[in-house]
């Protein structure tokens, strides 16, 4: 069954403002579909798309781009986003994508296919795809590392306490990378690969470290049980790290690594 979440306004603006775009692993795609397909690139199709951070990266290589997602309020934001002119936005299940049998180049999904009905989602996939288009599943883990000067081993020790406190209302549906690497084994396109670790990594303030973290169903879990505890852990996570960096500014700058996972299948 597919679940429902990431529909809230502010969730969504949020998730625009602080989810990390994955510029690197569309390099990694694009390079698998030089290799494996005919250099056509047309359609491409980000299915459960949110606020367009995948979508528009997808831009500068096809001639069109379609973002898909169920979310209203998502969409609103992809939408007041500033997008490329090839770029359009349609709301749609992932499991009843509105395009025609065999006329997509490329479909991608991020950090969504474990919320989808996957085997009604996959079966679309198949469908949509022409012979030789490519698929790309993408996630990422829970375990954020964090880079600054010689105490990055005391901010990790700290990361690990907040992905712990939030981890512990677990979502009913899995997002780690043995669910990924099963679905990875299950498909059915011989021609195929997996990534076990990209690490991606961005510049950004400590605060939006903790926004990142917000962001994740599991902290907006928390978040509607208990708002007052969600919000008492984020701060102490905050002056725990501010005091471990011993920062001389309110708000410093900390490297923050995302460790993507994917796969990558083109079909006969």
């Amino acid at each position: 069954m597919a679940q429902r979440l990431f529909e809230g306004r502010d969730h969504a603006a949020a998730y625009l403002k602080y989810r990390v775009a994955p510029r690197e692993v569309v390099d990694r795609i694009m390079t698998f579909m030089h290799k494996k397909t005919l250099k056509r690139f047309n359609l491409a199709v980000d299915v459960g798309c949110g606020s367009g951070q995948m979508t528009t990266l997808l831009a500068p290589h096809f001639s069109q781009v379609i973002g898909v997602d169920v979310s209203a309020a998502q969409l609103e934001m992809a939408l007041s986003n500033k997008k490329p002119a090839n770029v359009t936005y349609r709301q749609s299940p992932a499991e009843e994508l509105p395009f025609v049998s065999g006329e997509v180049d490329l479909v991608t999904a991020v950090t969504a296919v474990h919320w989808f009905d996957q085997e009604k989602f996959f079966q679309e996939v198949d469908r949509v795809l022409r012979p030789g288009g490519c698929l790309a599943v993408i996630s990422y883990g829970m375990d954020k590392e964090l880079e600054y000067g010689d105490v990055s081993d005391k901010l990790n020790d700290i990361c690990q306490e907040y992905h712990a406190a939030v981890l512990s209302l677990q979502d009913m549906v899995l997002n780690t990378k043995a669910h990924y690497r099963s679905m990875f084994n299950s498909w059915s396109y011989p021609d195929k690969e997996w990534n076990d670790c990209l690490r991606i990594k961005r510049t950004i303030p400590v605060s939006g470290y903790i926004n990142m973290i917000e962001t994740t169903s599991h902290f907006q879990t928390l978040k509607k049980q208990d708002p007052t505890e969600a919000e008492s852990l984020s701060s102490r996570i905050k002056s725990k790290l501010l005091s471990a960096m011993e920062a001389s500014s309110p708000d410093p700058e900390v490297t923050v690594v995302v460790k993507y996972h994917y796969w990558l299948a083109c079909k006969p």
